[in-house]
């Protein structure tokens, strides 16, 4: 179905809008994604603060031509849609686990990560980085694995002492 020209203008600024405002873009093919799925994937990802738009190929490469970002709009083939967000890693991490899980309905082609952008291997990449609470986690593991390791040697000179 044709869309009007002011329903084309209306999204065209949203995209606008989306490229300048959002820390991360991802571009996802979703051929042969069946409704309840795409619900699945669109609830999934709202409830990571994360938003997902569907749009013509043809206003989605005007507005990322016009957003002023380093290097070239990558191909974007099949169905494309926008995973965006204000977390530089939330939206190709929600994309990603999903694509996971179907495999064969849901693919990353790549992205806009830092102002720059970014092909689907780039962006899967991205997706792999743990999350921030992970990485505060890791952080402090490592802050308290010296203590840990003098605390359990002090034990077992204790222990040995007192035998």
């Amino acid at each position: 179905m044709a869309l009007s020209k002011d329903k084309k203008a209306n999204i065209l600024d949203k995209l606008r809008q989306v490229v300048k405002s959002s820390q991360s873009l991802v571009f996802v093919n979703f051929h042969g994604l069946t409704v309840n799925l795409a619900d699945e994937l669109r609830s999934g990802l709202r409830g990571q603060d994360v938003s997902y738009t569907v749009a013509k190929k043809t206003l989605v490469k005007l507005a990322l031509e016009e957003g002023k970002l380093d290097g070239e709009v990558p191909d974007l083939p099949g169905e494309i849609a926008i995973a965006y967000g204000d977390d530089l890693i939330l939206p190709a991490k929600g994309i990603y686990e999903f694509s996971q899980k179907n495999p064969k309905l849901v693919s990353i082609v790549g992205g806009v990560f830092e102002g720059r952008f970014m092909n689907a291997e780039e962006m899967n990449e991205v997706a792999k980085i743990p999350g921030q609470k992970v990485l505060y986690g890791q952080f402090v593991n490592l802050l308290n694995s010296p203590i840990q390791g003098l605390v359990i040697a002090l034990d077992q000179i204790a222990t040995k002492q007192e035998a």
